[in-house]
This record gives structure tokens, sequence and C-alpha cells, in this order.
């Protein structure tokens, strides 16, 4: 028998009348299979909402009772879906992230599944029941209450299918994954497919509609996976593997506008101190993406710059102010006003160029870059917050997104 996994965002379920019509949409769904688990986000902006009420409470807010507090807005969702769906006569019920036997582990706000004991939806099942389950959370080894960290909801969805053996539908404000931004280029090309490979690319490296984690899972698990629109009827994109036959030079162009560029000078050369300063990022998890060493004019000494989310700004803080003190002569500079624009595509593999096509496109119309990194798919460049939409324009353009 068919399982089916839908997950829907906060922008869907930001009120009753959203909600009603996304019930309509799960009944239609109940044409084609019995076996459905819903997921959902918490309503529209309330997850921001709680956030600021933490802090309008206390100045420095335990992690614990954050997560505690924002895991209520994703269970607000649930029992406001459940009960609509009830109303119009589905057997339905609602579960929050541990009654559903989602295990985590990992700090608080960004905690990690372990493992998802499904029998109790599987025994739902077999009631003919709708599970809808609260994204975003789980149950650490400890009994606490934990939360998953920027786009959990989809991790959520996604882990469940590939315990459930099923698909994944992830129902969002837009109708599908574009070659760039269309709130950016206007004239952006809706994708029908794009790989795992290159999806987790795009979505590590800026793209919004998708967090990298959940496509980890999904590429590992080979959970085909759709993203659509929850209200407006469209084919949407699907992230599956794609053949060496399919691959393009240039899948998309994403566009991330959290960053920060850390810049410290004068660290002591030595292996053991850069190593040192790595680590303590990690042991904070916070992921770093462009790194660039370079010699300083002090012999003995070198300059390390990195990227990082901004929304990591007071660990990142906190990281360096502690290195500072052991090396007081070391200088530490952080810039707010970057952006990150990469180009992702597989077939860059085997298709030489772009990069020369990119460099001469900056030069040609002055757009200066502070950073630069490759991979075997991607290349990314940090310039000025205000070159933005002029070397996205220009990238669009020239690479037919």
């Amino acid at each position: 028998m068919n399982t089916l996994v839908m997950k829907f965002g906060g922008s869907s379920v930001e009120s009753i009348e959203k909600m009603q019509s996304i019930a309509q949409f799960i009944i239609r769904r109940l044409d084609e299979t019995d076996r459905i688990v819903v997921v959902v986000s918490a309503m529209g902006k309330t997850t921001n909402e709680l956030i600021s009420l933490a802090k309008t409470a206390a100045k420095n807010p335990s992690k614990r009772e954050i997560d505690l507090l924002i895991s209520t807005g994703e269970q607000v969702s649930v029992s406001l879906l459940t009960m609509i769906l009830t109303e119009a006569d589905v057997s339905a019920i609602g579960l929050t992230g541990f009654q559903a036997g989602i295990k985590t582990e990992g700090i608080h706000t960004k905690n990690k599944i372990s493992d998802i004991d499904i029998s109790k939806i599987s025994g739902h099942f077999l009631t003919k029941r709708v599970v809808v389950v609260a994204g975003f959370q789980g149950l650490n080894e400890f009994g606490d209450i934990t939360t998953l960290g920027r786009g959990g909801s989809d991790t959520t969805a996604i882990a469940l299918a590939a315990k459930l053996e099923c698909s994944a539908e992830i129902y969002t404000d837009v109708s599908g994954i574009y070659g760039v931004d269309p709130r950016l280029y206007p004239s952006s090309k809706q994708l029908s497919y794009i790989s795992y490979e290159e999806m987790k690319e795009l979505a590590f490296l800026g793209a919004k509609v998708m967090e990298p984690r959940s496509i980890d899972i999904a590429q590992r698990y080979q959970v085909p996976v759709l993203v659509s629109s929850a209200h407006t009827r469209s084919q949407g994109t699907w992230i599956k593997e794609v053949s060496s036959m399919e691959a393009r030079s240039i899948t998309g162009c994403s566009i991330s506008e959290k960053d920060i560029l850390v810049s410290i000078g004068h660290l002591p050369a030595q292996a053991k101190y850069i190593a040192d300063l790595f680590i303590q990022l990690a042991d904070n998890e916070i992921n770093i993406d462009m790194i660039s060493q370079t010699a300083s004019t002090r012999p003995g000494f070198v300059n390390i710059s990195f990227t990082a989310n901004a929304d990591d700004i007071d660990l990142v803080d906190e990281v360096c102010h502690n290195l500072k003190e052991q090396h007081p002569e070391l200088s530490l500079a952080i810039d707010h006003h970057i952006v990150k624009v990469s180009l992702v595509g597989s077939g860059m593999r085997t298709q030489s160029g772009v990069a020369a096509t990119l460099f001469k496109l900056f030069s040609d119309h002055h757009i200066d870059f502070k950073l630069v990194t490759t991979s075997e798919i991607s290349i990314s460049y940090t310039i000025s917050k205000e070159l933005k939409e002029k070397a996205v324009n220009l990238i669009a353009q020239t690479f037919n997104l």
C-alpha cells in the first residue's frame, strides 16, 4: 500500500483559512492513498515571535528553555489542522515530535535526528488515520524536548519518509525550485528536476527553499522529494538521482545574504593555533564555508578569513575574543555587508570555462570580490551587498537561468 509524507511550511499554515484549504488538499490525496503523514511548521512567523519573547524575558535565556518554548509553535499547528480534518469527517490524530517517536541528539536549538521509532505511526495507519506530526522537534536521550534548527520541519518530513520508505512532498509558498530566486530575477526558469547533490550544494550556499541536512538524508536513503506550492496547482520540482546524461553545466545560482566575513590578522603560523580556532568553531556547531589563509606582513604569522552564518555572530564573536585573549597581538574584523553568490551545476566536473567566464564577467562590469572558493560542482564569490542585483542579473542572463 502506498505511503506519503506531506510537509507544509509556516506560510502555508499561517491562518485557519489556509489550513482549511490544506485540509481539502489532503482529503483529495486520500483518493490515492490512505497512509498519509502530514508534517507541519509553526504558523507564519510564530517561531520568530517566540524567540523575541524569550529575549524580552531574559537577557541570556537558556537554550533548553528556548527549545521548550519554541516547540509549542508546531504543536499549535498540529492541533488546529487535526481539528479541521476531524471536522471534515476525516479520521486524524495529532502527534508532537516525541509522540511520533523522533529521537534527537546534540546541542539545544541545533539537535539532529538520531532515529525514529515509527511503531506508533504504523499503528495509526492500521486504523486508517491521517497522522499529523509536529515538525522541527523531538526528544533527546535526557528526556528533554529539543528543536532541529533552521529548516527542521523539512528534515522531520524527509527523515519520516526515509523510515517509512516513501516519497516526501514539501509544500511551500513557491511553485518549485528556480535557477535563480525569482524575487531577484523575475525571468528565472523553474526546474523540473534537480539532483540531490546540486540541491544540497545550492541549499548550503544560501538557497532558502530547502535545508542541506534534509537533502543529505534524502540522498542517503534515496527519498524522492517534490517541492511545490501548497495553494496553486503546479508540477513542482523533483529532487532525485540524476544521470550523467541529464547533468547541466550550470543548474542554478544561489544568493546568501546572511553571511559574515571574519578576518583574523597576525595569528601565529603554527598549525596547532589554526587548528584550535576551527576546533572551537566546530565545538559551537558553527558552520564555516569559505576559508582563506594568507601570509601576514609579520614573519611567523598568518591572516585567516572565513565566512559563517550571521545567525551565529554571537558565538563567532565569543570564539574570536577567546582567541584574542590567548594571542593579544592578533586583530579582528567582522564584515556584515557582504553577500555570497554561488553557481552550481554537476556538469562543471566535465565542462571547463565556467570560472573563466565569471572572472571576465565580473572584470568587465567592475564587480570586485573579496573571497572566492570552488568545489567540483560550484564556485562562490563574496561581494558587497550593493552589487548583488547587478551580479545576479548578469549571471542569470549569461548562463540562461
